[in-house]
């Protein structure tokens, strides 16, 4: 799952590492920002939410690895429910030593569960966006995976429906979704509202806009993000029209995130928005289902600035070591190996971690239409912190799926309100918040 923000503290899970944040662990490590010293060797654990490849593939880079580092044995531990047992798992020393830094870690609570890995300045020579999980001045995690944002679809449904222009506003979607509806059996948009989080990718889009300052340096300064023209009116609302126009599954109670791979893949389903993590997964299930992955397209949000889409570039999940690990010089050399060794991004349909990695054939099409890749600036230093912590006392969960699921009930009559009601109660709680904190 793609990794933009860090989520609000306003969940189970998060609370179980609010509790760890004040009760253990070690704070930084020996390397002190220096990076990991040490000959590689030992057993290690690499804990992963791919329960898809850990059986698979992930046994591949396994007899790849060792072979390269004959003292070291690498088993792997998955999880379906990722962020919640993680953060069960991070009340204790024993979570792994190798594994993903969960959303609901704030900057400043980094040194508290993962070695620092080295300067960003320095480190930022070889590895992408090492920012996003930094605090002054330390990276503290890798990409496994660097996405872009956008709109996952099946061309065949698209082209059925008589489109074969992508839409380049949110009303020209709309049009092209009720067009799908009129014209084809396929269900114009799946919202995946039961499992959660594939509605926390609409707030990935930010890069849309087009200023890389956008998203760290405007949005948690103001009192009015879901403000006519503000970005988060923009995205929100589009949600909100698509299900309120009944152009969305009849029943998001029952959607299923694994099924709605395959009804996307065989035509069943025309449109998702999701990272480009996904087009693969789209891609396979199709293919699995008797069908073809050249059906599967991808196209950026339906917005542009002077004629020209933009699309956010950010990191997925970082692998980190656990603060904790007795063979923290082998964790370091995984991940480093599963940066520029496994292959793992470029597979998976992603950009590369490191600078100079390539550029996958998935997105040859944003390519070939100049889509604008903006990676997002970081927030000012002493700043690192400030958004989460709006979030946090806001309780809107702004990168997490809570208050969309309240969206799609109040867009479909399941839950009293309108639009303009819910915008205006959350700019009052996120302008409360911000006073809160300072």
């Amino acid at each position: 799952m793609a990794r933009k923000h860090i989520l609000a503290a306003t969940t189970g899970a998060a609370a179980a590492l609010a509790l760890a944040a004040c009760t253990g662990g070690a704070g930084g490590a020996a390397a002190g920002g220096d990076g990991i010293e040490g000959e590689p060797s030992g057993e290690i654990t690499v804990i992963t939410q791919r329960t898809d490849l850990v059986d698979t593939v992930f046994q591949d880079y396994k007899e790849q690895f060792e072979k390269e580092y004959p003292d070291v044995t690498v088993s792997f531990e998955s999880m379906t429910d990722y962020e919640g047992e993680i953060a069960v798992r991070m009340n204790t020393q024993d979570y792994g030593d190798v594994l993903l830094i969960p959303n609901s870690v704030t900057p400043d609570k980094l040194g508290t569960f993962f070695e620092p890995l080295g300067g960003v300045e320095e480190l930022g020579e070889k590895y992408a966006l090492l920012e996003e999980e930094a605090y002054e001045g330390q990276a503290y995690g890798i990409p496994i995976t660097v996405n872009t944002q956008g709109i996952v679809y099946n061309k065949k449904v698209w082209a059925d429906a008589g489109l074969t222009d992508w839409p380049t506003t949110p009303d020209e979607l709309l049009d092209d979704l009720r067009a799908i509806k009129d014209k084809t059996d396929a269900v114009p948009y799946y919202t995946n509202y039961a499992d959660g989080w594939p509605l926390s990718q609409w707030d990935g889009n930010r890069g849309a806009m087009g200023d890389p300052a956008y998203a760290n340096e405007h949005v948690a300064y103001t009192d009015t993000p879901w403000a006519p023209g503000e970005w988060h009116h923009i995205s929100d609302g589009l949600l909100f029209d698509i299900v309120a126009g009944g152009l969305s599954e009849e029943d998001p109670t029952t959607t299923n995130w694994e099924e709605s791979k395959t009804l996307l893949g065989t035509g069943k389903v025309g449109t998702m928005l999701l990272g480009s993590w996904a087009i693969t997964q789209m891609q396979q299930a199709a293919e699995d289902a008797g069908g073809s992955a050249d059906d599967i397209g991808y196209m950026p949000f339906p917005y542009q600035v002077d004629g020209t889409f933009h699309a956010q570039v950010a990191g997925d999940y970082k692998n980190a070591i656990n603060v904790h690990s007795e063979h923290k010089a082998a964790a370091w050399a995984w991940i480093e190996w599963f940066a520029a060794e496994s292959g793992y991004a470029y597979d998976e349909g992603g950009l590369s971690p490191l600078v100079d990695g390539p550029t996958p054939e998935t997105l040859a099409g944003f390519t070939d239409a100049g889509v604008e890749l903006v990676p997002l600036d970081p927030a000012p230093p002493g700043k690192e912190a400030y958004e989460a912590n709006v979030v946090s006392e806001s309780e809107v969960d702004l990168y997490g799926n809570i208050y969309r699921q309240e969206l799609v009930d109040i867009a479909r009559g399941a839950k009293d309100g309108d639009k303009e009601s819910f915008f205006a109660s959350l700019n009052e709680r996120w302008a409360t918040a911000r006073a809160a904190v300072g």
